[in-house]
């Protein structure tokens, strides 16, 4: 299933949306513009390798970036053209809203935040990996679960393939998002005795960050006043 736009109005210019997906792609063009050994040095110092952040292996490059900082960091690296456009269209169709609830001062430490809990998530099942583990997702996974508790009914339009054919239906953003984070936490729950190699493209996929910032998305969205104010247009949402 792909997202191809929600039917939830804005208020307000989604300024810091806008400026996160300018600043990944454009991280994502200096990472096309290096050959492999500089890649692999600079994918070393900026991502999470769950290891050095278990201090179970021999730090490689620490000395420019802490690994703590590499949860940060982390967030706006990608393995490929699909990881990078994936990421950014599904933060271009939520993550307006959320930041229209949040404000951009607040969705901005949100989204940081959902981020690194994610990426501990990830971390937590994965202690002694040497493999790099990056990626804007479990960022975003917590806008989808600040998105799904705050417009649980607006319709989202999807692409759904069915066999040969392709449908569109309008599905409310509890079925779409909910569906989404299952997939993934039961995916995570499998993968639990499966060596894989995390957050490249061409390895695994980091499952236990997607469903952990979606929760923790969840969690922090009201804490941090996402059912405060007069709210946005969007709280007129379509029914499907």
């Amino acid at each position: 299933m792909v997202p191809l736009r929600d039917e939830n109005p804005t208020t307000i210019t989604p300024y810091v949306t806008y400026a996160l997906i300018a600043v990944n792609l454009l991280i994502f063009l200096y990472e096309l513009s290096l050959n492999q050994p500089q890649l692999d040095r600079f994918m070393h110092l900026a991502a999470v390798v769950p290891c050095e952040l278990s201090s179970s292996c021999p730090a490689v490059g620490n000395e420019v970036v802490p690994e703590w900082l590499s949860l940060v960091t982390s967030q706006f690296l990608h393995g490929g053209w699909a990881h990078v456009l994936g990421n950014m269209w599904f933060l271009w169709i939520f993550g307006n809203n959320v930041e229209d609830r949040l404000g951009h001062v607040k969705y901005l430490v949100f989204y940081i935040a959902c981020g690194v809990l994610a990426g501990l998530a990830q971390w937590f099942f994965s202690q002694n990996s040497t493999i790099p583990s990056l990626g804007a997702s479990g960022a975003i996974a917590g806008v989808m679960g600040a998105y799904i508790i705050r417009y649980p009914k607006v319709a989202v339009l999807t692409l759904l393939p069915l066999g040969p054919f392709l449908t569109f239906p309008r599905l409310p953003a509890y079925l779409f998002l909910g569906l989404w984070f299952v997939q993934q936490a039961l995916y995570g729950v499998a993968s639990l005795n499966v060596p894989t190699n995390i957050g490249m493209e061409s390895g695994g996929v980091a499952y236990w960050a997607h469903a952990g910032g979606f929760a923790f998305g969840a969690i922090l969205g009201p804490l941090l006043g996402l059912f405060s104010g007069d709210g946005a247009r969007g709280d007129n949402y379509n029914n499907v």
